[in-house]
C-alpha cells in the first residue's frame, strides 16, 4: 500500500527535527568526516553521533563508506544542498524573524 504524502512528510521532518542531526548535517556540507571527528566537531558523545548517523543513513541523508578502520560519512548532496537552500531562502525572503526563528512552546 502506498503511503500517503502526510505520513511520508511527517517522517522526513520528523528526522530533520533534532538539533544533532542538523549540526551533523551542516558539519558534512563542508567535507566527508568520521564518527570522531563529528563528534569532536559538534561537541557531542560519539555515541550519540552514532545513534544519529544511523538514522540519517537509513533516510539516504548520508552516505558511508569503509577507508581502513573507519567509516567516512558524506550527505547526499543532492537533498541536503537542496533542503538548506530551500530553508535559506525562505528565511530571507518570507521569514519575519529570519535566522532567529521562534522556538514553538
Amino acid at each position: 500500500m502506498k503511503r500517503g504524502l502526510t505520513e511520508v512528510c511527517y517522517g522526513f521532518f520528523s528526522t530533520l527535527a533534532n538539533p544533532t542531526r542538523l549540526a551533523i548535517l551542516e558539519k558534512l556540507r563542508d567535507y566527508p568526516m568520521n564518527v570522531t571527528s563529528l563528534a569532536e566537531a559538534i561537541d557531542q558523545e560519539q555515541s550519540m553521533i552514532s545513534h544519529n548517523l544511523k538514522t540519517l543513513e537509513r533516510c539516504n541523508l548520508v552516505h558511508s563508506e569503509r577507508k581502513g578502520k573507519e567509516k567516512v560519512y558524506s550527505i547526499n548532496t543532492e537533498t541536503v544542498e537542496g533542503l538548506f537552500r530551500i530553508v535559506e531562502n525562505h528565511a530571507v525572503n518570507h521569514c519575519p524573524f529570519h535566522e532567529s526563528c521562534p522556538e514553538s512552546r
